[in-house]
């Protein structure tokens, strides 16, 4: 506690010196006792001011950091950009800010995410891609409501832990990871996402685990949604997941 607090501190106390004798706060600038120095009613006003100035100084300037960053960021960068840990968690130990994942807080007067489950499987695992049936349904490509988020990982990657979320997690090569990787902006927040080609393609090499049917779909809807099917590209796909024989068939029945 530094003095201005302390005096402060000693006015709300019952206006009394270190060793507890009541002060004339009119009269007094010093106690005869211990010789400290007391706050006159006449400062008494000034320096309550002036201490709360100094107290609201920092969260003001970091609600002011978050609104100028689209009221949402992260731990580390809020940090780099000059709020103090503690006013960062003063602020959300008051409800100022609302968690949302582990390392990513927003302004609670911030608009509501329109994705919180997925911008927080990309604050905890950045390298995570979005695919097979949550890739579709973002592509609308499939009829199915997603009951999992899933997520491409390399292999021997370890699977994030974001607490509450039901994640599904499927290991991947790391050619077959790498291909086909687009990029969406969700709430400001940048997510790795497989394309509908290389989602298509993944389907049918995990069709034992999320069923042929859903694939068949997917590859059927993406026919009624674009002019030309690029077919070498979804053949080099099938390719790479070795599943061009079981393709095939099904890429030659839409065309």
């Amino acid at each position: 506690m530094n003095a201005a607090e302390d005096l402060y501190a000693r006015y709300w106390r019952g206006d009394s010196c270190n060793w507890g004798l009541q002060i004339d706060w009119h009269r007094s600038r010093r106690c005869l006792c211990c010789h400290s120095w007391i706050i006159t009613s006449e400062t008494s006003n000034i320096l309550r001011v002036f201490i709360q100035v100094t107290i609201e100084a920092p969260s003001k300037k970091a609600r002011d950091i978050f609104r100028k960053h689209g009221g949402m960021l992260r731990t580390k960068d809020a940090l780099r950009l000059g709020i103090h840990p503690r006013t960062l968690y003063d602020l959300r130990d008051g409800g100022e800010l609302v968690p949302v994942a582990r390392g990513l807080y927003r302004l609670a007067t911030a608009p509501l995410l329109n994705n919180p489950d997925w911008i927080a499987v990309a604050v905890r695992a950045p390298r995570a891609v979005i695919c097979l049936i949550s890739a579709l349904s973002y592509h609308e490509l499939t009829t199915q409501v997603p009951h999992y988020i899933d997520i491409a990982l390399p292999s021997h990657a370890q699977v994030p832990r974001v607490n509450g979320l039901p994640v599904r997690a499927f290991w991947f090569p790391q050619r077959t990871f790498a291909a086909g990787v687009e990029h969406v902006v969700q709430d400001r927040v940048r997510i790795r996402i497989y394309s509908p080609e290389k989602t298509i393609a993944d389907c049918f090499k995990y069709r034992h685990k999320i069923g042929l049917d859903i694939a068949v779909e997917a590859l059927r809807n993406y026919r009624r949604k674009v002019r030309k099917i690029p077919v070498q590209e979804i053949l080099q796909y099938a390719r790479l997941n070795r599943v061009e024989r079981v393709m095939r068939p099904y890429l030659e029945a839409v065309l």
